[in-house]
């Protein structure tokens, strides 16, 4: 039972990374980088974000360390200085490890550490860090889209 859970948790939350990455696709550094709400908060810097959370929760959470950033931790969340290909190879770097620690980690493996939050109590498991990173990437993709939409018009955008 297990293979089977973690394959369908598997195909949804690799689904949702596919969303992120196609609705960015085709937008050049300049719309990436460019905040269109007042948050401020840019497209570029939401993927890193997400790159942030999948190393947080699969490594520092379920493992209780991660191997270091390849930058300093920036101050302010939601932007970044690096560049679209660095910031995308990172995110996809990071999807990989935790594809690889979800193939070979049970889905009823504690998590080592513990979120400092609320969410630190629902997340009693491998099998729940999977559950909110289809929610947190999902979350984030219905952002994208949004932007998307303001930037350029275009909408419908995501594998089919």
């Amino acid at each position: 039972m297990d293979d089977d859970e973690k394959a369908a948790l598997s195909t949804f939350l690799n689904a949702q990374r596919g969303v992120v990455l196609a609705i960015l696709d085709g937008l050049d550094a300049e719309a990436l980088t460019k905040a269109v709400l007042p948050s401020g908060w840019t497209p570029l810097a939401l993927v890193e974000h997400l790159g942030y959370s999948e190393r947080h929760w699969f490594q520092e959470m379920l493992h209780g360390h991660a191997d270091p950033l390849p930058w300093p931790e920036d101050p302010e969340p939601f932007t970044t200085p690096r560049g679209p290909a660095e910031v995308f190879a990172f995110y996809r770097d990071q999807c990989e490890r935790s594809n690889a620690i979800l193939a070979a980690t049970p889905l009823d493996t504690r998590p080592v550490a513990r979120h400092p939050d609320a969410l630190g109590d629902e997340t009693t498991d491998l099998r729940r860090i999977v559950l909110h990173m289809i929610e947190e990437t999902a979350r984030h993709a219905g952002h994208l889209d949004v932007v998307r939409e303001l930037l350029d018009g275009r909408t419908g955008l995501g594998p089919r």
